[in-house]
């Protein structure tokens, strides 16, 4: 008789089924004593709430208004980084999230972000018109203060387009800001957009328009862009007290330098926020379904007529645009305008709707 026939202990040689041994064998308990994981995950519903003010390599400021926290006493932007069970999801400028753990403030705590908000707005940019990956820039902004100079570098109004292609795919107002007025007459510049119903702003270099930016971004969240060496920077440390980085152009190429490396939400002397981007010398729109150039431009530039039975409402808006421009109601400005979008549309891979 071997040990394995006789491992009931019952000192017979009868074989027996191997299922009766099972019950018989020891199990060794879990020295470490850990609980089983689950895969049920914690709601938050109860954690504090934030907004995000600024990204940088991995870590999140994020404002907490009182009331976060046991030891919690007024606002205070905390230090965060984002959870693993969020997985690829992203955080940006702008979001609106939830924390769990040390959300003091004080000198080297650390919270976790476990939940992002929905967002209401969302801004993007692709690498060129045919990279179809977008990158979020910010969320939840209200508006878009596109920043051009008149001169020094010069205005490049095809960008200025992109600009509000982008804000109106985003769901943002656009506002118009013109620095260095003292450098240039920009009448000739903003006739490009005088079919367009857009809030305009002007600058010198020596003067800033306090008054009338403090009328455009009160109560507030807007976002700031622009081409590299418009006087963004410079603008934005005027109206919040900041400290960013500013350049100067370089006098061979007429080109900005690069000042502003991440987005950062600052707060405005007299009300509001204003998110300050990096400066770009392109604005891709790969993201945005090509129908989008031109619904964007009807909706806010001209009326429209109801479309006839059977034809789409996005091509009852391109060809009241061409309409309009062939029968001269929108001046030589309109031209320009639906040759640019024109332009946009090509690139990224769209069809002319034509002038015939």
């Amino acid at each position: 008789m071997s040990w394995w026939d006789d491992v009931d202990g019952d000192d017979t040689d009868e074989d027996e089924p191997y299922g009766q041994y099972e019950s018989k064998v020891r199990i060794r308990p879990n020295p470490k004593g850990n609980r089983p994981r689950t895969k049920v995950r914690p709601t938050h519903d109860d954690a504090p709430v934030g907004w995000v003010t600024n990204v940088d390599r991995g870590r999140f400021g994020v404002l907490v208004t009182e009331g976060a926290g046991s030891d919690a006493a007024g606002e205070r932007v905390i230090t965060a980084t984002k959870a693993r069970e969020l997985g690829k999801k992203s955080v940006v400028t702008g979001d609106h999230v939830s924390l769990v753990g040390d959300v003091s403030g004080d000198p080297g705590s650390l919270a976790r972000i476990v939940k992002v908000a929905e967002r209401t707005t969302l801004l993007r940019r692709s690498a060129d018109d045919t990279d179809e990956v977008e990158r979020v820039i910010v969320a939840n902004a209200d508006q878009m203060l596109v920043v051009v100079a008149a001169a020094d570098p010069e205005p490049r109004t095809r960008l200025i387009d992109r600009y509000l292609v982008a804000a109106f795919d985003a769901g943002l107002d656009p506002v118009l800001c013109i620095t260095k007025t003292d450098l240039a007459d920009p009448t000739d510049f903003l006739a490009h957009f005088a079919c367009l119903d857009l809030r305009i702003v002007t600058s010198r270099s020596d003067d800033v328009p306090f008054d009338a930016l403090h009328e455009v971004l009160d109560g507030k969240v807007t976002v700031t862009v622009g081409h590299s060496g418009v006087g963004k920077s410079t603008l934005v440390n005027a109206i919040t007290g900041s400290t960013r980085a500013t350049g100067v152009v370089n006098a061979v190429t007429g080109r900005g330098r690069h000042t502003s490396s991440s987005s950062i939400a600052l707060r405005v002397r007299d009300g509001g926020w204003i998110i300050d981007t990096p400066g770009v010398r392109s604005f891709g729109l790969g993201h945005v379904e090509p129908a989008n150039v031109f619904r964007a431009f009807a909706a806010h530039a001209v009326p429209v007529r109801e479309p006839a039975d059977g034809i789409p409402l996005d091509q009852a808006h391109d060809w009241e645009i061409v309409d309009r421009v062939q029968d001269g109601e929108l001046g030589p400005t309109g031209v320009e305008r639906l040759d640019s979008f024109r332009a946009l549309l090509t690139g990224m891979g769209g069809e002319d709707p034509g002038t015939d």
